[in-house]
């Protein structure tokens, strides 16, 4: 059971991102990306996930052996993957609990009904763990939150959604440490032998609350390095220089 992605080629505009990248994510790991601006991060996640802005190439994405580029972005998420957008997006005139409704009665059979009191009370149970007060259930999803807010109620979803894959498009970005905690909090309380998850960040902060069992960076559309934890602390560290010396030293 693995996100596959291999020799993966992408596009925007005609413009080269994603230039041959190849990532396994086996459920029951969490991946850490990381990468200079410019480097192809979101890309990634927006082509898994099925942005048609972007034109895939060449590759492929399989998911527990599934061809996700074969289906269209609703398809990819009741087959279970799910996406934490870095900017997620307002919904006017939809509630919070409306919105997450509907997403999970989508998946289900056709003719079974969600029950509204086992939904309500887990809904409630998870905002409570993120520390989201109730009275936003009956407000329009995102309108006039703040970032915080924004970033907590995309975990949240997730939560409810229980997911078999979570990209985490630098979910951290904009958080104080507090709900940068709370946030954390939320995703390993999802860790599971049965979930994978794909975060991308540009700091290693995050990596401090959730801890990856595999740290990736991306440059230039690819995977170029790959390790522990510890590669997210020396990126911290000495920056992308980092890959530079190194480059220097094999070529010496």
């Amino acid at each position: 059971m693995s996100l596959i992605i291999q020799n993966l080629h992408a596009a925007i505009d005609g413009t080269p991102i994603l230039k041959g990248l190849s990532l396994e994510i086996p459920a029951g790991e969490v991946h850490a990306i990381m990468g200079p601006n410019g480097s192809g991060k979101s890309t990634l996640s927006k082509v898994v996930a099925g942005h048609d802005d972007y034109e895939v190439t060449e590759g492929s994405v399989t998911m527990d052996g599934e061809d996700l580029l074969e289906l269209e972005i609703d398809e990819r998420s009741r087959a279970g993957l799910f996406l934490a957008f870095q900017y997620p997006a307002e919904v006017p005139g939809v509630t919070m609990a409306n919105f997450i409704r509907a997403a999970l009665q989508a998946r289900l059979p056709e003719g079974e009904e969600l029950d509204a009191v086992t939904y309500y009370k887990s809904l409630y149970e998870k905002m409570d763990q993120l520390g989201i007060d109730r009275r936003f259930t009956s407000r329009f999803v995102n309108e006039g939150f703040s970032g915080g807010e924004k970033k907590r109620n995309e975990v949240l979803q997730m939560m409810m959604l229980e997911p078999s894959y979570c990209l985490m498009d630098e979910t951290d970005s904009g958080l104080d440490i507090d709900a940068l905690k709370v946030v954390a909090d939320g995703v390993n309380s999802m860790r599971s032998p049965d979930r994978g998850f794909l975060v991308i960040t540009h700091y290693q902060r995050l990596l401090d609350y959730i801890e990856p069992d595999h740290v990736h960076v991306l440059a230039d559309g690819q995977i170029v390095k790959s390790g522990s934890k510890e590669l997210a602390r020396d990126l911290e560290e000495k920056g992308y220089d980092l890959l530079k010396e190194e480059e220097l030293e094999v070529a010496g």
